[in-house]
């Protein structure tokens, strides 16, 4: 149930209005996914309480929806916030470096949090435009905002990006690891069953042909992964990154660059973030017109 004193998602027009529901976000989760993991105690919640394995399409899908929801969802923003709080209250045990550890510690679900700003700002500069430095604070404040309603206390969080750099350096340099489950997603080995979403048609075709599809699907995404993650984070787990793959996700990005833009908006959009906006479109024309 919404209240009044909810804390409200990023304005509309903003830069997270505009990014996160872009069709080429869609490129960054992958390396904030894996940023995020690689913490020890949010590597060994997802490793013993997640349904990546075994659901990677229904986990996957619940994500997206979710995320949209913390931009473009309104008043239900905050009711989502209060949701994954509720799902997240029962995970705990032990990481991999032996503390005991639970979701919902602040240092371990700030990390989860914090790890979107420098992938959004680091891969825009590939998929879309670098960022000046207007923008990147812009996007800052809009992602402590998100914070807020996910219910992160401002205490918990850097509250500039002066105080964000050196934070993100300490756990770089002390933190995060190449967790069990940060290697498992970049494994191009590691088995994924078919999709089960979609028209029945679509579904029996692609489970056909998933021998063939997977193995490139898979080095596509470790492709992205490794190569849309900051350099820094990159180095700090420990991930390989050659001059000959730098030059070629430049070229792929060049062509996104160019082709996305272009699209209708009904294709360059995730249907929440383009229902927002068609939304929001109206509201402004009534009330140009009222």
């Amino acid at each position: 149930m919404s209240s009044a004193n909810d804390p409200l998602p990023p304005p509309p027009g903003g830069v997270l209005w505009s990014l996160s529901g872009d069709l080429r976000a869609l490129l960054m989760l992958p390396a904030a996914l894996t940023l995020q993991v690689a913490h020890p105690a949010v590597g060994a919640g997802v490793d013993e309480h997640s349904v990546f394995r075994t659901d990677p399409w229904g986990r996957g899908e619940r994500s997206l929806s979710s995320l949209q929801l913390w931009v473009y969802g309104g008043t239900e923003a905050a009711e989502e916030g209060r949701r994954l709080r509720r799902l997240h209250r029962t995970i705990r045990g032990t990481d991999t470096r032996g503390r005991t550890y639970h979701a919902l510690t602040p240092a371990n679900y700030a990390w989860v949090h914090a790890t979107g700003f420098p992938v959004y700002r680091h891969a825009a500069r590939y998929l879309i435009r670098p960022m000046t430095p207007a923008q990147e604070r812009a996007l800052y404040a809009e992602w402590l905002q998100v914070g807020r309603v996910l219910g992160i206390h401002d205490r918990d969080m850097p509250q500039t990006i002066e105080e964000f750099w050196p934070y993100w350096e300490k756990m770089l340099a002390g933190e995060i690891e190449a967790t069990p489950v940060v290697r498992e997603l970049v494994d191009v080995d590691q088995p994924v069953p078919p999709p089960d979403r979609g028209p029945w048609p679509l579904r029996t075709v692609l489970r056909a042909l998933w021998p063939v599809l997977l193995p490139p699907l898979a080095r596509g995404r470790r492709f992205v992964t490794i190569g849309l993650m900051p350099p820094d984070a990159r180095a700090a787990i420990g991930l390989p990154w050659s001059a000959a793959e730098e030059q070629r996700l430049r070229r792929l990005c060049a062509v996104l660059r160019v082709v996305v833009p272009v699209l209708p908006e009904r294709l360059r959009y995730l249907p929440r973030a383009r229902a927002a906006r068609a939304a929001h479109a109206a509201g402004n024309r009534n009330r140009r017109n009222g």
